[in-house]
């Protein structure tokens, strides 16, 4: 199932992100220990599941190009392994915090096989810059997709 949806968040004084229990359950519910925090694009940071962290693995692997490997470089070194804990929260490391810029008020977003995690301010400037662009975006998307 596809993660769709955009919660406003807080991060508390240790930096742990509360993760809502509904994208918890679509995760895998209490089966769900861990999850992978990544740098992504755009200043944000992506969470995944233990197998869809695997899934983008294997996707990178047969690759031999130079940019592909530069990136696999910078994106394994800066992900972590986070434990969440019995409220559904976990810890943003320093490191990956300093990345996105990331101060008490995030934003998560679902984006179908992943979490992303936006700083407030930035998102609702990515929104309104590319809100207007909308159709076009979706055409070029749907024209790629099918």
């Amino acid at each position: 199932m596809a993660l769709t949806g955009t919660w406003p968040r807080s991060l508390d004084d240790k930096g742990r992100l509360a993760v809502p229990k509904r994208v918890r359950d679509e995760l895998g519910g209490e089966a769900l220990t861990e999850i992978f925090i990544a740098p992504w694009t755009d200043k944000s940071l992506a969470l995944f599941t233990p197998s869809a962290f695997e899934s983008l693995a294997e996707r990178f692997k047969s690759s031999s190009k130079t940019d592909v490997r530069n990136y696999m470089r910078l994106f394994y070194a800066g992900a972590d392994r986070g434990d969440l804990d019995k409220q559904g929260r976990v810890r943003i490391p320093d490191r990956l915090r300093e990345f996105a810029e990331l101060d008490q008020k995030v934003v998560l977003l679902g984006v179908s096989d992943h979490l992303e995690v936006w700083d407030t301010t930035r998102w609702e400037e990515y929104v309104a810059k590319l809100n207007p662009q909308f159709d076009e975006i979706a055409e070029q998307a749907y024209e790629i997709g099918s």
